[in-house]
Formats: structure tokens, C-alpha cells, sequence
């Protein structure tokens, strides 16, 4: 009895030291985890809030559709533009003279493709759709419209991913808390997200630690 005793203890202590063990390091692993999959979905999401940005400038607009805004991408040109201030004589008709009057001639000088000038002859805008993480299949949810401020209907657009998706296989009760973080040094609430559909607002909502979360 002596020997069978010995044994449950030492199992129990077994259990109990992978249990402390355990609580001290999961939140780690599950950190390391977040970080790693936040990161590689941020870039993603840079690279198509340029994408929309070009869209804005050449459309006035921006785009809800990811298969339109890669076409988009694959044609477009920037129209390239030289801003210089010029002169010229008016006769006033009233004093019966010649009077110098200013203007700003805008000169167009030619055109550079969208996809060469954002993305540097590489094809990634093509797949910045999809979400970077292994085990699933997820896209980003992209919207776009337009919200009246001050009369004014100006173009909005968002694009999120849920935390559930980025940390699908990661612990249940951790994954719970990390949707409800409310931090400056972390990413708040349960997406991750760039652009607002009902705010004038490009910037992403993840802290400047995973780097500029503005344009």
C-alpha cells in the first residue's frame, strides 16, 4: 500500500507541476502564436489599403469588389502630372489697360502603371485577398461606399478579419480574452482591421509595434 500510495502521489504531483507548467506557458506559446499571425495579416492589409488608395485617386471611389479591385490593378495607369504658376495679360476694360494676372498650369506628362509603381513587378496583389494562416480558407471582408459628413458624401471603405479565423486552433479561453483586449499596445476589440465604413478613416487598428498603421 506503502508503494501504490507513493505512486499516486507522484503521479499527482506529475500532473500538477504540466498543470503549473502549463498555465505559465501557454500564454506565451499563444502570444508568439498572435504576433507572428497579426503580423503577416497586416501586410496584407497594407497592401490593399494601397490598392483602394490608388483606386480612390483614379476613380474618385473605392472599390467593395476584390476580383474588380485586382483587375483594377492589373490596368490602370497614374496619370503623371507637373503643377507649375504661369502669367498672363487681361485688358481690363474699365481702365483700359493691360493687367498681368497669375494661373497655375497643370501639365500632364504621362502615365505609370498602378501595378508597377504600388506593388514593384511582383504578382502579390493577386492573393492579398486571402487570409495568411494555415488550416483555413478564410478572405478578408472587404466593403466600401460612402458616408455624409458635413453634406458631403465621401468615399469610405473597411477590411477585416476576425480573431477567430487568425487564431483558429489556439486556446478557447485565451482566444476569449484576446477579443476582448482594450489596449494601446495591443489590437482592440474582435478584428483586425484597417479603414472604417462609417468613420473618414484609412488608418488600421493595430498598435505602432507591428509598424505605421497609417498611410
Amino acid at each position: 500500500m506503502r508503494i501504490v500510495i507513493q505512486l499516486v502521489l507522484w503521479v499527482v504531483i506529475a500532473f500538477l507541476g504540466y498543470q503549473v507548467y502549463n498555465s505559465i506557458n501557454g500564454p506565451v506559446e499563444f502570444n508568439k502564436v498572435k504576433k507572428a499571425r497579426y503580423a503577416q495579416a497586416i501586410e496584407s492589409l497594407k497592401d490593399i489599403r494601397k490598392a483602394q488608395l490608388a483606386h480612390k485617386t483614379v476613380t474618385g471611389k473605392f472599390e467593395k469588389d476584390f476580383n474588380k479591385l485586382v483587375t483594377f490593378i492589373d490596368t490602370a495607369k497614374f496619370t503623371l502630372t507637373q503643377r507649375r504658376d504661369s502669367s498672363f495679360i487681361r485688358y481690363n476694360k474699365v481702365l483700359r489697360i493691360d493687367e498681368p494676372r497669375d494661373t497655375v498650369v497643370i501639365d500632364t506628362l504621362g502615365y505609370a502603371s498602378i501595378k508597377d509603381s504600388i506593388f514593384k513587378g511582383t504578382t502579390r496583389y493577386k492573393t492579398m485577398m486571402n487570409v495568411p494562416v494555415e488550416g483555413t480558407n478564410d478572405t478578408f471582408k472587404m466593403d466600401a461606399g460612402f458616408v455624409n459628413k458635413n453634406d458631403l458624401n465621401i468615399p469610405v471603405f473597411e477590411v477585416k478579419v476576425s480573431k477567430d479565423v487568425l487564431l483558429h486552433d489556439q486556446d478557447k479561453d485565451l482566444l476569449a480574452q484576446e477579443k476582448e483586449v482594450v489596449s494601446v499596445d495591443g489590437v482592440n476589440g474582435p478584428f483586425l482591421k484597417v479603414g472604417s465604413m462609417s468613420e473618414v478613416n484609412t488608418n488600421g487598428n493595430w498598435p505602432k509595434s507591428y509598424g505605421s498603421n497609417d498611410q
